[in-house]
């Protein structure tokens, strides 16, 4: 049981370090976008609404990709008042139940709403209202379920290291952004 527990963590874990990496790489991406979106504007008056699409495009990819990286590193945003206050055990319990009855029930509910709404953009061939915008709007959209799943997946790497904890398991700390690179 321990050793499959310890696999499945380290399958999450990796999972999770990809999305971190490819989060990276869309806010790097959207850094030299929004450099060359100002210096053309300014210096050569060109404006480009495609551009500025892509602007948020991959601001949405950075922001719904950075999660399950910020879950696996335990850098997400929670009230530490009391909870960096309790032993290992507690707040490996209060992970585990808020695990199982607060986040997958969520992502459960944003993944199957999310993919009807990634699937109406694509049956209505849904593109920019504006023209010069970028075409095909429901390859954004689908980055809702999909980044839902994969905080899924980096949620079931909380409930592993749950139940490692518990069962006096020792896990290497998450918290070393070394990972990326």
């Amino acid at each position: 049981m321990t050793t499959l527990l310890l696999k499945l963590d380290a399958s999450f874990n990796f999972l999770a370090r990809i999305c971190g990496a490819l989060a990276a790489i869309a806010t790097l991406l959207l850094v030299l976008n929004v450099f060359y979106d100002v210096v053309m504007r300014y210096a050569f008056n060109e404006v480009s609404i495609a551009l500025q699409e892509l602007e948020w495009h991959l601001f949405s990819v950075a922001f719904l990709l950075g999660i399950p990286y910020a879950l696996l590193e335990n850098s997400h945003v929670r009230v530490d008042i009391l909870y960096e206050r309790w032993s290992a055990k507690t707040q490996a319990w209060v992970n585990l139940f808020g695990t199982l009855f607060f986040i997958l029930p969520f992502i459960i509910l944003v993944s199957y709403y999310g993919f009807n709404f990634a699937m109406d953009a694509f049956n209505m061939g849904e593109g920019s209202g504006d023209p010069g915008g970028l075409p095909h709007r429901w390859l954004i959209k689908s980055m809702i379920p999909v980044s839902f799943v994969l905080i899924g997946l980096a949620s079931l790497g909380l409930i592993t290291r749950s139940l490692l904890c518990l069962m006096n398991v020792r896990v290497e700390p998450q918290h070393n952004s070394s990972h990326l690179v």
